[in-house]
C-alpha cells in the first residue's frame, strides 16, 4: 500500500493550478490537461522542470520590434474603456508596471509625469498599465498629480498578450508578477521598440530617445 500524503502536502495538481490560475485564456487549462498527464516521481523536480519550462515560454513571447502590437481593450482609473485601436495613427508608449505606490513604480510614473510635456509635443499617446484595480489607479493618479491614463489589468489579459506576465523570484520565493516593461508602437499598430526588465533611473530618456 502505497504511502499516504499529508494532508498539508500540495499535489502536483493542486501546485499545477496554484501556478496557472493566472494564465489566461484557453491555453492554461489546455497546458493544465497535459501536465496532469504527465508521471514525474519526484514532485520537487517535476515542478522546477514544468517552471521552468512555462517561464522559457513567457520570456520567448515577449513581443519584439516589427511584430503587430495586440489590441487590448480595458478600463483606466475612471471606468472608461480605452483600446488601442482609439489610438490607430498616433504613436503610443504603453508602459507595463508591478504595482501603485511602490518605490519603483512612484518613480517611473513620477518621471513620466515629468516629461509628459515633452512626449505630449511629439504627438504621443501614454498608457500605463498595472494589475491594480480602478479606485487603486485613481488613489495613485491623484496622489501624485498622472496626467495619463492608468489601465487596470486585473484579469491580467493585456499583460499576458504583451508576455509581461511571468515568473519572478524575490528572497528565493517564486511567484508570478509583471515584468517592468515598455513597449513604443507607431502609427501603423507596430512596434517600434521594446525595453523589458526596465531601471527606473533613466528610463524615461530611453524612451524619449526611442521617439525620435
Amino acid at each position: 500500500m502505497g504511502r499516504r500524503r499529508r494532508a498539508t502536502e500540495e499535489s502536483p495538481e493542486q501546485w499545477l493550478k496554484v501556478t496557472f490560475y493566472n494564465l489566461s485564456g484557453d491555453s492554461s487549462h489546455r497546458f493544465f490537461r497535459f501536465a496532469k498527464k504527465i508521471s514525474v516521481r519526484n514532485d520537487t523536480i517535476g515542478r522546477r522542470v514544468i517552471g521552468n519550462t512555462i517561464n522559457n515560454l513567457l520570456t520567448k513571447i515577449m513581443l519584439q520590434p516589427g511584430d503587430k502590437a495586440p489590441d487590448f481593450s480595458g478600463v483606466d482609473e475612471n471606468g472608461d474603456k480605452i483600446s488601442l485601436k482609439h489610438f490607430k495613427g498616433k504613436k503610443v508608449v504603453l508602459y507595463f508596471y508591478p504595482k501603485d505606490n511602490t518605490s519603483g513604480c512612484t518613480a517611473e510614473a513620477c518621471d513620466f509625469r515629468d516629461s509628459y510635456s515633452r512626449i505630449k509635443r511629439k504627438g504621443v499617446v501614454l498608457l500605463g498599465v498595472s494589475p491594480d484595480s480602478e479606485s487603486s489607479h485613481q488613489k495613485f493618479k491623484e496622489k501624485y498629480d498622472l496626467p495619463f491614463p492608468l489601465i487596470a489589468d486585473t484579469d491580467k489579459k493585456i499583460s499576458n498578450e504583451y508576455g509581461v506576465w511571468q515568473e519572478k523570484s524575490m528572497y528565493g520565493r517564486k511567484y508570478m508578477g509583471i515584468v517592468r516593461s515598455t513597449f513604443v508602437i507607431d502609427e501603423k499598430g507596430k512596434i517600434m521598440a521594446v525595453f523589458p526588465k526596465v531601471k527606473v533611473k533613466g528610463h524615461v530618456d530611453e524612451v524619449l530617445g526611442a521617439l525620435g
